[in-house]
């Protein structure tokens, strides 16, 4: 029987490792690390806000960053950093916007894991 081996942890501490070299790690990998560049850059544009400088190495950050940022899987970071840092919640575009997101992808992967476990 050829083909891969299949890898079950020995101990506790391999579980981690086992399941980022699952078909589903590099995926929970990059929702870590999108949430959390997410949740950070509103932390710093608010930080920049808060500054009101007009120099060009305190710019803002973009609101269409912060947008595409929650569009590639980010949503929860910057939900979450909108409040704990407080950061746009007056504009209707994120009060609405990053919810209906965040809504959004998990339907998609409540519809992907249907497809997956019932219709494949």
């Amino acid at each position: 029987m050829g083909g891969k081996t299949l890898y079950l942890p020995a101990e506790h501490n391999d579980t981690v490792w086992s399941f980022v070299g699952s078909p589903w790690g590099p995926l929970a990998v990059w929702l870590v690390l999108i949430n959390l560049a997410a949740f950070l850059l509103f932390g710093l544009d608010k930080w920049k806000a808060k500054r009101k400088v007009k120099h060009a190495a305190v710019r803002r950050v973009p609101e269409r960053w912060l947008f595409l940022l929650a569009l590639l899987g980010g949503s929860v970071g910057a939900l979450l950093g909108m409040k704990v840092f407080r950061h746009k919640t007056l504009h209707r575009s994120f009060r609405v916007g990053i919810p209906a997101i965040l809504v959004l992808q998990v339907l998609l992967g409540i519809g992907w894991w249907y497809y997956l476990h019932f219709l494949r």
